[in-house]
């Protein structure tokens, strides 16, 4: 220890340490300060404790959910809100367009021509003009909501990025500028290591445009949903769900008919017909759901691993304002540090492992089988 303080740059050192000092004041700062705003002033300390961790609770859901404004902060001593609207676009027998500001958080009804809209868990219902909920009316809800304005954002920072990139290499000929030359590794990446392995060097390029888009999209989504401003794009099982439509749609419409004849028929002409009927009642099922399972499988995967960081990090986040002291919420600080480290390897893994299986199930339906010259 002496020989490394000895090597060690003084001025470096002593950033160090006043950065850790800094740090450390801050996070008892922060920690020491309730979440919950005390109303009433005979509270025993077991009642704030579980106030703050219902809060916790509160937030945690409402960072994971997707809602029709952007939310960043309520001050707690008066109660206002902070963020931006969004447009809410209903189809209730006419179209009803206004600004999801009207709704005041939930706190408010809205009337749109000669009908009248509640907010309640995040949901549009119609109401009467006393607040009550009709139940035989179901507005079709089309808003344009945090999660499909973010979609929005990222699909034209991707054309724009990919956009860029083609122009500098139609400009400089094989030489990117630019955010081209941060793009370009990645690109052959997906082409070398992901499609041409996967897929081989005979159809990898009628998928590469699929790949890419999947791989960039579901990066940056995943690294959106870090951002204090709290867009959980994956976290929508909805959005996942169209992501593995997708490949299993192109799966199916590009697959080469020796695809279709292996899941038919699986064992070629290895036996009589007579003896493979018996099999083929239990085989043939099986291999048609699994094409069912495995895009399901990446929705899942997505949908599971994304939610589940999001929710231990922002619990890790909460514990420091439950120990309400400066060693169990530093301790928590320095886990939840490390686990925004994990989860930044986490955005990048997630969009190799689906944009990987996308290409393994896209080479499946374009393999030349073994048997193919049996069948």
């Amino acid at each position: 220890m002496h020989r490394f303080l000895k090597t060690m740059n003084l001025e470096m050192a002593k950033k160090l340490v006043i950065s850790v000092l800094i740090v450390l004041v801050a996070n008892f700062l922060w920690a020491s300060a309730s979440p919950v705003k005390d109303t009433v002033s005979t509270y025993t300390a077991e009642e704030k404790a579980d106030q703050k961790k219902s809060k916790i609770k509160e937030d945690i859901k409402h960072h994971l959910q997707d809602s029709h404004d952007f939310h960043l902060f309520t001050d707690e001593t008066t109660g206002k809100h902070y963020g931006f609207p969004l447009p809410v676009i209903l189809w209730d027998e006419e179209l009803h367009v206004f600004m999801s500001s009207e709704f005041h958080h939930g706190e408010s009804i809205v009337q749109s021509k000669d009908k009248y809209y509640e907010l309640h868990h995040g949901k549009i219902h119609r109401t009467d003009e006393s607040g009550n909920i009709i139940e035989s009316a179901h507005p079709i809800d089309f808003s344009i909501t945090k999660n499909v304005f973010m979609i929005m954002v990222i699909s034209l920072m991707l054309f724009i990025m990919l956009f860029r990139t083609n122009k500098s290499y139609k400009k400089r000929g094989h030489l990117p500028s630019g955010i081209g030359r941060f793009i370009e590794p990645i690109i052959l990446y997906v082409r070398d290591d992901i499609a041409i392995p996967n897929i081989g060097k005979k159809h990898y390029r009628k998928y590469m445009g699929f790949l890419l888009t999947v791989f960039f999209f579901v990066w940056l989504v995943n690294l959106f949903g870090l951002t204090p401003i709290g867009v959980n794009i994956t976290n929508n099982i909805a959005v996942t769900f169209c992501l593995a439509l997708l490949t299993y749609l192109i799966t199916i419409f590009t697959a080469k008919k020796t695809y279709w004849l292996h899941l038919i028929d699986p064992l070629g002409n290895t036996m009589p017909w007579i003896a493979k009927i018996p099999l083929y009642i239990l085989l043939v099922p099986i291999e048609l759901l699994g094409t069912i399972i495995k895009p399901f499988s990446l929705m899942i995967r997505l949908y599971a691993n994304i939610t589940a960081g999001h929710i231990v990090l922002m619990s890790l986040i909460g514990m420091m304002f439950v120990f309400n002291n400066w060693i169990g919420s530093s301790l928590s600080f320095l886990l939840a540090f490390t686990l925004g480290i994990l989860e930044l390897l986490v955005a990048a893994l997630q969009a190799y492992i689906f944009t990987m299986l996308s290409a393994v199930y896209f080479g499946s339906a374009v393999a030349e089988h073994e048997h193919d010259e049996e069948h």
